[in-house]
């Protein structure tokens, strides 16, 4: 196989495809991750001019890097690694809910870490290799919401410094973070027109700026370690509920 390869987790559906979509019109073999949404993914593969499915439950870390080292095993440029899948489910800091805490730290911290590693020390790429996590604005703009996933992102986040110390020279390691894109649980479309324009720039941030933040990182000459925000400036706000909150009181108050 001639074309670099890319594999993106959660790549079937919303930002993870728009990222897919993003690498395989730039003419990359596209390896698209899922779990459950098998249909979705072999429907956007088949949209591309070079693509595959492959399965996976990260909530097994054991079999997420086996999955990697199987990739590298018969990918001759496998130039970069995003973790874009992740799980979002409500707590409070007040009030920690055990398994939702244990799903987020293995899938959102823990099995992309340590598919990172993997590839690291398995993928092949005469150009150097790339690891994105996607993370969160939230790190720089907290609230007491979604206190797992939140908690899981920023143990995500304390991973690209060091992943990028341990790297050769010409691999590199960075953090992607998005704000509100997507409607989220149980957003209607009108929530998420309100909630998505909270930032600085008053606008909607596409999934799309966020896949050409991606394809960026992937091919340009940034340093690691680095957190590259795609949000319309929300992380500058201090916002002291998560936007589907906020829309909600704002529209309840009016």
């Amino acid at each position: 196989m001639s074309r670099p390869a890319v594999l993106v987790t959660g790549g079937a559906k919303r930002i993870g495809a728009a990222m897919v979509r993003r690498f395989g019109v730039e003419g990359w073999h596209v390896v698209i991750h899922c779990n459950r949404s098998a249909a979705e993914g072999q429907a956007l593969a088949a949209t591309l001019p070079s693509a595959e499915v492959v399965r996976c439950d990260l909530a097994d870390g054991a079999a997420a890097v086996a999955l990697v080292e199987q990739l590298a095993e018969r990918l001759p440029d496998w130039r970069a690694l995003i973790n874009s899948a992740s799980v979002l489910r409500p707590d409070l800091a007040t009030a920690l809910e055990p398994a939702t805490f244990a799903e987020a730290m293995h899938v959102n911290a823990a099995t992309p870490a340590r598919m990172a590693q993997a590839y690291l020390a398995h993928a092949r790429s005469s150009a150097g290799r790339r690891v994105i996590h996607l993370t969160d604005q939230k790190l720089a703009n907290p609230n007491a919401d979604f206190f797992s996933y939140t908690m899981s992102k920023h143990a995500l986040a304390s991973t690209v410094a060091m992943l990028e110390m341990a790297s050769a020279p010409q691999d590199r390691v960075y953090a992607l973070a998005p704000g509100a894109i997507l409607p989220s649980l149980d957003q209607t479309s009108e929530e998420a027109e309100r909630s998505h324009r909270m930032n600085l720039l008053r606008r909607r941030t596409s999934a799309e700026e966020v896949a050409d933040a991606a394809f960026m990182l992937a091919t340009g000459p940034l340093a690691g370690g680095q957190t590259l925000f795609v949000d319309s400036g929300q992380h500058l706000l201090a916002q002291p509920r998560d936007v589907i909150y906020l829309a909600r009181e704002e529209r309840d108050s009016a």
